[in-house]
C-alpha cells in the first residue's frame, strides 16, 4: 500500500512514515521540503499519483486566527481535490480532542473547519482526535509566561500523551479500513493544566512560579472543565504516563556557560 504522509518529516510525521515502513507500506513524506505545497497546491497532485492513503498531520507556521483557518481550509481542499483525481480510498487526518467544544479558540475554529471538509468531501476518512503531547508542555509553559516571569495557567484538565503513541495511533489507523469517523486518544491520567506544567518545569529544574488562574486562556479560550480530555467511550487510552516519559528522556547537555551558572 502506497501512502503519502503530509508534514511527513516533523514530530508525528517522520513517525508515522517509519512505522508505516517498518510493516512494508511505501510510506512518502511530502511537505514544502521535499516541494509538495499543500497550501498553495503545488506539487499535490503529482505527489499523489499512485497513492492508496494520503495521511494530513501537517500544522500552520502560524496560529493567528485568519492564518491558521486559511491554511487548513486551503490546504484541506487541495488535497481533497487531489485525492478525488488520483483515486484515493482514504484520506487520514490528525485533529484534536475537544476542538468543537472551544470554539472561542481561533485554531480549534480551524480545526472544526477542516475536520468539516473532510467528512464532507465524500473521500473515505479517519480523523484521529488526539491530546495535547508530552512533549509541548514546556512550550504550554512558556506561552503562559508573563514579562515578570510567573506562568499564569489554566486549571483545566487535560489528558495528555506521548507523541510517540500519536504516532502509533495514525500509523495504524492508515493500514487500516476508513472509520468514517473520528477516532479519539490520549494518555492515561487526567490531570490539571496548572499542576502539569508545575511537574513539568521542576523535572527541567525550571523554578518559575506558576499561578492556578481559572480564566487563564488556552490557545484563545477559557477552560471550564474536562474539554481537553477524552469523552468518547471507544477512546483509546494509551499506557506511558508523563512521569514516565519524563524519565526516559535524554538528559540535557551540560555546556561551559550553564555550568558557570
Amino acid at each position: 500500500m502506497k501512502v503519502i504522509v503530509i508534514g511527513g518529516t516533523g514530530l508525528i510525521g517522520s513517525r508515522v512514515v517509519e512505522l508505516l515502513t517498518e510493516h512494508g507500506h511505501e510510506a512518502v513524506a511530502a511537505s514544502p521540503n521535499t516541494g509538495v505545497n499543500t497550501v498553495t497546491g503545488e506539487g499535490v497532485t503529482e505527489a499523489l499519483q499512485g497513492a492508496d492513503v494520503v495521511v494530513d498531520v501537517s500544522n500552520s507556521p502560524s496560529f493567528a486566527d485568519d492564518d491558521v483557518l486559511a491554511f487548513f481550509t486551503a490546504s484541506t481542499r487541495n488535497l481533497i481535490e487531489a485525492e478525488r483525481a488520483n483515486g484515493v480510498q482514504h484520506h487520514v487526518a490528525l485533529s484534536i480532542v475537544g476542538a468543537d467544544l472551544l470554539p472561542d479558540s481561533g485554531y480549534l475554529r480551524a480545526k472544526v473547519a477542516q475536520e468539516r471538509l473532510i467528512t464532507e468531501s465524500g473521500v473515505p476518512f479517519t480523523i484521529v482526535r488526539a491530546t495535547q503531547f508530552y512533549e509541548f508542555v514546556r512550550r504550554i509553559a512558556d506561552s503562559t509566561t508573563g514579562p515578570d516571569g510567573v506562568a499564569r495557567v489554566s486549571t483545566g484538565f487535560m489528558q495528555p500523551i506521548a507523541a510517540a503513541d500519536v504516532s502509533t495511533a495514525v500509523a495504524r489507523a492508515a493500514a487500516h479500513e476508513p472509520l468514517n469517523g473520528i477516532h479519539e486518544i490520549g494518555g492515561p491520567e487526567r490531570i490539571r493544566m496548572d499542576e502539569l506544567i508545575r511537574r513539568g518545569l521542576a523535572a527541567a529544574g525550571d523554578t518559575r512560579e506558576v499561578v492556578s488562574d481559572p480564566e487563564a486562556p488556552y490557545f484563545g479560550t477559557v477552560l471550564r472543565g474536562a474539554e481537553l480530555a477524552p469523552a468518547r467511550a471507544d477512546a483509546e487510552l494509551f499506557p506511558l504516563t508523563y512521569d514516565e516519559w519524563l524519565v526516559a528522556q535524554p538528559a540535557a547537555p551540560t555546556t561551559p556557560a550553564a555550568a558557570a551558572k
